[in-house]
């Protein structure tokens, strides 16, 4: 099949999946679109979001839709890395056996990620990166396509360990959910006190996200658009020359070269859904704001003065 068939062929499987997903998840159109995109990008994706959004529910949601599998791993001060991983045991023929943990699977919800001890975040970092895990000096490959979504609660900090920046760059889209609308509500609360049962159908599976992972990879991008990430990125670095006033004044860092590598990796995917072959300037500012959020510092002086980092954002289109 030709790459242009193949584009034409993802478009109306998407549009499909996004049907298929909403039986389930009422509303929240751009934050299920944001984590598609970063599942076709090959990226991770962090969610942000006070408890009771559905945020569990969207995941499994998702993996049914996709046909992957898919384990939710929930994160506590007490867990520790071989939890995830998985262990050595003595077996009945008294030979070491290794027990595969919950990171072994096509799709991972990392439900609280800052509740558990930096050693065991870290666990996760090699997964997350090498799509590959080390226990016990063994180098055990994870099934393709591997996709870790974690999530955050925002209001609680008490007892966290908040994520390092070092991490935080690894995930592709940092996405904020929000309440939904009045009338999401009562389509959430009309749908969920029945018991009518509605199940997915899976649309995919993992040969063709992989190769749908490839299509995108292989989407051609003018220098233009690239140049306009690249100094987009660049603009967030305060002490680089383009740096607008407003970053200047009020970030402590800005982001570094893998932004640029997401900008356009996604843009390419949001280009590839609307049925284009390219993507363009636009398809660079729709996906700015998941990428860059995360990978921006803001000073004392921004947080007191209530500057956000959309705010910031805005100002480097």
């Amino acid at each position: 099949m030709s790459d242009v068939a193949a584009v034409e062929q993802f478009v109306k499987k998407f549009g499909a999946l996004k049907t298929e997903i909403s039986k389930i998840i009422i509303g929240q159109d751009l934050v299920v679109e944001q984590i598609l995109i970063s599942v076709f990008s090959g990226g991770h994706a962090l969610l942000i979001g006070v408890p009771g959004l559905a945020k569990t529910l969207m995941v499994n949601a998702i993996s049914q839709a996709l046909g992957l599998d898919f384990k939710r791993i929930q994160f506590t001060p007490d867990l520790m890395p071989s939890d995830i991983l998985g262990s050595e045991i003595l077996d009945e023929s008294r030979n070491f056996k290794f027990i595969k943990g919950p990171i072994f699977s096509n799709i991972i919800l990392a439900d609280e990620i800052n509740r558990t001890p930096p050693k065991t975040q870290a666990a996760l970092l090699e997964a997350m990166q090498e799509r590959s895990v080390t226990v016990a000096g063994q180098h055990y490959k994870l099934s393709l396509p591997y996709f870790v979504l974690a999530t955050q609660n925002p209001i609680e900090q008490e007892g966290t360990y908040p994520l390092p920046e070092a991490q935080l760059d690894r995930f592709m889209f940092a996405i904020h959910l929000d309440y939904p609308t009045f009338q999401e509500e009562v389509a959430v609360v009309k749908a969920t006190t029945t018991d009518r049962v509605v199940s997915i159908t899976p649309l995919f599976n993992a040969e063709e996200i992989v190769n749908f992972q490839k299509l995108i990879r292989r989407v051609p991008v003018a220098d233009n658009v690239i140049e306009y990430a690249v100094t987009m990125v660049g603009k967030t670095r305060p002490n680089s020359e383009s740096a607008p006033d407003i970053v200047k004044n009020y970030l402590d860092w800005g982001a570094g070269p893998r932004a640029s590598q997401n900008l356009i990796l996604a843009a390419k995917t949001h280009a590839v859904i609307r049925g284009k072959f390219s993507p363009d300037i636009e398809d660079v500012q729709a996906v700015a704001f998941g990428i860059l959020r995360h990978r921006i510092i803001k000073n004392y002086k921004a947080e007191a003065e209530g500057v956000s980092e959309e705010k910031i954002i805005k100002s480097l289109f």
